[in-house]
C-alpha cells in the first residue's frame, strides 16, 4: 500500500501539471475562437473546408493586434483613437467604464509604465509577519497631499493561490525591501504558495 500511495502521487505530481496546463490552453484556443465569428458568413472557415481547424482564431486574433498596432504607432492612427476616446468619453456610464479600464491597461501594458515591474518584501497585514508585494507606482493627486512627509510607493500585496485578488496600499520606500528577483519569479513564488522557490541570487563580485 506504501508503493501504491507513492506511485499515486508520484503520478499526480507529473500528470496534474500537464493536464491544467492542456485545460488553459484548450480554454485560450477555444476563446480565441470565438473571433472567428467576425467573419462573414461566406469566410467562415467551417464553409470553406468542410470542418473546424482548431487555432485558426488565435491567428485571427494576432493578425488584428499586428493591424492595430500597426496604424495606431503613426501619426495619423494615434489622432484617429483620440478622436474615438473623445467620443466614447461623451458617452454616460460607458465613458465611467471604459475610462477606468483604459487607465489600468495603459499602466500595465505601456512600455514606459511601471506596474509590477519591482517586487519587494514587505510587512503585512501586521508587524513581523512578510509576504511578497508588487510597486505600482507612486501616490498621487489629493492621496499625496493627505500623506504623512516622507517618500511614499504604491504597492499591490496579491492573494496566494489567486493573484488576481489583493490588496493596495501605500507604504513608506524604506519599509519595501527590494526583491533581487524577477516579477516572473515571485508570481510563481506567490502562486505556488511557497512551494516553487526562486533561485538564490547570483552574488555581485565587489570591485578590489
Amino acid at each position: 500500500m506504501v508503493a501504491l500511495r507513492r506511485w499515486l502521487f508520484a503520478g499526480l505530481l507529473v500528470l496534474a501539471p500537464l493536464g491544467i496546463t492542456l485545460w488553459v490552453l484548450q480554454w485560450i484556443v477555444g476563446t480565441l475562437d470565438q473571433t472567428l465569428l467576425i467573419l462573414p458568413q461566406a469566410w467562415q472557415p467551417e464553409r470553406l473546408t468542410g470542418y473546424r481547424i482548431p487555432g485558426l482564431g488565435v491567428l485571427l486574433a494576432l493578425a488584428i493586434l499586428l493591424v492595430v498596432g500597426a496604424i495606431t504607432s503613426n501619426f495619423v492612427g494615434r489622432k484617429l483613437v483620440s478622436w474615438g476616446d473623445a467620443i466614447v468619453n461623451r458617452i454616460p456610464v460607458v465613458r465611467s467604464i471604459y475610462s477606468s479600464v483604459k487607465q489600468v491597461s495603459d499602466t500595465l501594458f505601456s512600455p514606459s509604465g511601471n506596474a509590477f515591474r519591482t517586487a519587494v518584501l514587505v510587512e503585512w497585514p501586521r508587524p513581523g509577519v512578510w509576504t511578497i508585494a508588487f510597486v505600482t507606482g507612486s501616490p498621487g493627486g489629493d492621496v499625496a497631499t493627505h500623506l504623512p512627509a516622507g517618500d511614499f510607493v504604491s504597492v499591490y500585496v496579491p492573494t496566494t493561490p489567486n493573484p488576481t485578488g489583493g490588496y493596495f496600499v501605500l507604504l513608506r520606500r524604506a519599509d519595501c525591501i527590494e526583491l533581487r528577483m524577477s516579477v516572473d519569479e515571485a508570481l510563481r513564488y506567490v502562486i505556488s504558495m511557497g512551494v516553487v522557490v526562486p533561485p538564490a541570487p547570483v552574488p555581485v563580485p565587489h570591485p578590489r
